[in-house]
């Protein structure tokens, strides 16, 4: 046996690989996983670690070749590795392996294959080593996100405030600063923001801070700098809440913060039932009498006087509140349960006003009597005013982009082909950070052959230009794949159409491919589209090498691939916005897509439903959306005995 494998040499001529017994003895307590291939890539020996590692007993692996064994994925790493091995006399290292074990965890493996010699210096073996790398692929993983969080907190915004006594001392809670560093709200209030400092810098930047502190915070300005900051703190996350919802949480933040309320709530006003109805009311009870979501205007309470008056209402104590109320024609048996049985000692109640016109009003309590001052008062009419446009902007913005998602859905397919053989799914979510229609696209039809086309496509822009074009391209498609279905053709096609019909500096993208049903047999093209994946049942991910093109429209001769989706498998099919987005380019998305599909509970794999639910939510999660997210599920059953 020659020097140029890994495997060591015998020390006595006489004993070689066939030698059972011996392998026996120096593999049984090793480690790694090992395997040994003949030069027809067919399996001579195995340990019990590959043996556990592919979940499959070696006397059923001894003499066969990976594909009649192993999952279909692993299978084809090993034999294009073997084979690799096998053509160039050369040692070739998979080092990105995912194989879930037969408790459904997921292990990542280094797999490293060397040629074994004769003395002759002829091939006569391909040695498999595999060693398990979880461990250091789980730092990575951790440290990459790691990484990530802190490039979100260095873009996320160029200023941010938080608020501390004259002192130093942190005695209000800074949502935005914990949003972006991950501190809790306990953790943040006993240790403050110093907690995040790197340690290196730890004792330079308190240090400094102190300084600070010393000369430049006194408590004659105390009072006036906090309430500064929490204004400008509330302006910054209002400017950044797009929807009334996140309105509504801004502002029980702002009240259990800045303010320092036990509870909070926002009503929107119903003009046509003179009523408001409450979005989020933390279970209160009026002095109204009112337990609903819905207060007519003529029941007296701080909300409606708010609203009816067009003037803070503040009531600093229960007989502050009973004389007010009383004044406003209020029940006063109502208002005495109310006292009695509730434990608010203090109210506050804020008209949101926009060019004179109220839009609804919030309510801030208190559990204990609380001393509102000049001061103080002026704090929470400048606050009512940002929360009254924050909440008009947000009610134009839900309405325009309902409108906008309505137009675009309508363009897109009712619903997808019930196939036998062949399981479909689909899901779509618009960009958040826009009122108009996108481009983006799904298609799948029955051909005449009986076998399914399926398509995503992009094309880039917003609005009805970029919706016009998706639907004259979406339908030259489905023309041309019933004349003509092979990938290539049909991409051929549309080039031509593309130049007649769209602009230049127009970009579109899509992956077409028409699949059998049943077998899975298929064929792909792509015209600068992101690859598609393809999910075993076992969990693991392949990313199609099918080649990307270029977009339609431009100078190229189109390819299309054999791509097989064997039973058991899905092919998922997506649009960038899934993968790619301002803090993640598309590279690290396509890895974290595999790795997010290694994270999927078995059902959820099996599932085409499940596994774009899970899909999408994951690789979104932690990162704002900011364009459509489209994504198309192909999904073979496993052949059953009926089969």
């Amino acid at each position: 046996m020659s020097a140029e494998t890994s495997v060591p040499r015998p020390r006595e001529s006489d004993v070689d690989i066939s030698d059972s017994a011996l392998f026996k003895g120096m593999l049984s307590e090793a480690e790694f996983a090992f395997a040994f291939f003949d030069a027809d890539s067919r399996i001579q020996r195995v340990n019990d670690v590959f043996s556990d590692v592919v979940n499959v007993p070696a006397e059923r692996m001894v003499g066969r070749q990976p594909v009649e064994v192993l999952a279909a994925d692993l299978s084809q790493i090993i034999t294009h590795a073997v084979q690799a091995v096998i053509e160039t006399d050369a040692p070739v290292t998979e080092g990105r392996v995912r194989v879930r074990s037969a408790e459904g965890d997921t292990r990542h493996w280094s797999l490293s294959f060397s040629p074994v010699h004769d003395d002759a210096g002829e091939l006569r073996a391909i040695a498999l080593v595999g060693l398990d790398v979880t461990e250091s692929r789980q730092t990575e993983e951790a440290l990459r996100r790691s990484e990530e969080r802190y490039r979100s907190l260095v873009e996320a915004q160029s200023q941010l405030v938080w608020i501390t006594s004259p002192t130093g001392a942190v005695v209000e809670d800074a949502p935005q600063w914990r949003a972006i560093t991950g501190q809790g709200l306990e953790e943040y209030l006993a240790n403050g923001w110093l907690e995040v400092v790197h340690p290196e810098e730890r004792q330079q930047t308190e240090e400094a801070w102190r300084e600070a502190l010393r000369g430049r915070l006194t408590d004659q300005l105390g009072a006036a700098a906090l309430r500064t900051a929490r204004l400008q703190g509330a302006t910054a996350m209002l400017a950044e809440a797009l929807t009334v919802e996140q309105v509504v949480q801004v502002i029980i933040d702002v009240g259990r913060t800045a303010l320092a309320a036990d509870r909070s709530a926002v009503a929107l006003l119903d003009t046509d039932r003179a009523a408001l109805k409450l979005i989020n009311g933390e279970g209160i009870l009026e002095a109204s009498g009112a337990t609903g979501d819905e207060i007519p205007l003529s029941h007296s309470n701080v909300m409606t006087m708010a609203v009816n008056s067009r003037r803070p209402v503040f009531a600093e104590s229960p007989e502050s509140l009973k004389a007010q109320l009383l004044e406003a024609g209020g029940d006063e048996e109502v208002l005495a349960g109310f006292l009695a049985h509730g434990d608010e000692r203090a109210w506050v109640g804020l008209p949101l006003l926009a060019a004179g016109r109220a839009l609804g009003a919030l309510r801030f309590s208190f559990t204990r009597p609380q001393k509102i001052s000049q001061e103080d008062g002026v704090f929470l009419e400048a606050l009512a005013g940002q929360c009254a446009l924050a909440v008009e902007r947000a009610t134009l913005f839900e309405r325009e982009h309902r409108t906008a998602e309505t137009l675009q859905r309508s363009l897109l397919p009712d619903r997808l082909p019930v196939v036998k053989g062949l399981v479909l799914a689909q899901r779509f979510r618009s960009g958040s950070r826009h009122v108009q229609v996108g481009g983006d696209w799904y298609d799948a039809f029955v051909l005449q052959d009986g076998r399914v086309a399926a398509v995503v496509g992009d094309v880039m822009g917003k609005g009805v230009k970029a919706a016009a074009g998706m639907g004259r391209i979406r339908n030259a498609m489905r023309a041309l794949a019933l004349t003509n279905p092979p990938p290539a053709a049909v991409l051929t096609g549309l080039d031509r159409v593309f130049e007649a019909t769209e602009e230049e500096e127009q970009v579109t993208t899509l992956a077409y491919m028409v699949v059998e049903p049943v077998t899975g047999e298929g064929t792909l093209a792509l015209a600068g589209h992101p690859p598609p994946v393809l999910v075993s049942p076992q969990g693991t991910a392949i990313l199609c090498d099918a080649e990307p093109g270029t977009p339609l429209g431009w100078p190229t001769s189109r390819r299309q691939f054999r791509f097989v989706v064997p039973p058991g498998h899905t092919a998922v099919l997506y649009s960038d916005g899934l993968v790619e987005n301002r803090k993640r380019g598309l590279d690290a998305g396509l890895a974290e897509l595999c790795s997010v599909v290694t994270e999927a509970p078995p059902e959820v794999v099996s599932s085409p439903h499940m596994l774009l639910d899970f899909l999408v939510d994951r690789m979104l999660s932690g990162y704002e959306q900011d364009d459509d997210v489209t994504a198309l599920a192909i999904h073979v059953p496993p052949a059953t005995k009926s089969d």
